[in-house]
């Protein structure tokens, strides 16, 4: 379980700020997936690397209960000068998983080849999102964090990620952030909304996909 009690947060650069949290309380429960949605720049990705404690809100704070894995698909998760193998080993002794059975695992998801043992800077985006993406499905957490990464690689690849993730939702948790409506509706049963600062928690998804739309609608309107 995650709760945010009273979170706020503001980002301050060259003389301008942007708000992404205002006095946010909300509880995302263990063994929901929840859709996060809002539009680009309203702050989810931000969201989830505070409940991740990469960042940290200016006020009020965030309680977990359970494991809670990084931002799937947030490139910050390795070291740059570290192969792909060595950041997965790495990880391993971290979380206290078999490094070979890890190993093996995410070398076989990301489809990697030869690239798994080269230096991270040597990777693509999308060639590191498939590589976070592996390493955090073959760790057990409660909740899980994803950012977008199911939209990597082509449509085969797409669909055995939504199907490992699918799996892992069996005993797990998920804030899930995608651009892809269709993608929230196989794998989500909850969805929570971003606007202007403000999250609002819906249990039945198709509530929470009327909201984002309209969300989506008015800010169009707004800019015509």
């Amino acid at each position: 379980m995650i709760q945010l009690e009273n979170v706020s947060k503001t980002f301050h650069l060259r003389g301008n700020s942007r708000t992404i949290a205002r006095n946010i309380t909300a509880t995302f429960p263990k063994g929901r997936s929840v859709g996060l949605l809002g539009r680009n720049g309203a702050g989810k990705s931000s969201l989830l690397r505070m409940i991740s404690g990469a960042i940290a809100p200016d006020s009020g704070r965030i309680l977990i209960e359970g494991s809670v894995s990084w931002p799937v698909g947030f490139s910050g998760s390795f070291h740059r000068d570290l192969t792909g193998a060595q950041n997965t080993r790495f990880l391993a002794r971290v979380y206290g998983v078999d490094t070979d059975e890890l190993m093996d695992f995410v070398l076989d998801f990301s489809e990697l080849g030869k690239q798994f043992y080269q230096p991270i800077h040597t990777y693509s985006s999308g060639m590191k999102s498939r590589l976070a993406f592996g390493v955090s499905m073959g760790i057990h957490f409660d909740m899980y964090l994803v950012d977008e990464v199911t939209a990597v690689g082509d449509s085969s690849f797409q669909e055995k990620s939504e199907a490992v993730f699918s799996s892992r939702m069996g005993s797990s948790g998920a804030i899930f952030i995608s651009h892809s409506l269709a993608s929230i509706r196989r794998v989500c049963t909850a969805v929570a909304t971003l606007e202007n600062g403000v999250l609002t928690y819906f249990d039945n998804v198709q509530e929470g996909l009327d909201a984002h739309n309209e969300h989506m609608q008015h800010r169009n309107d707004s800019v015509r």
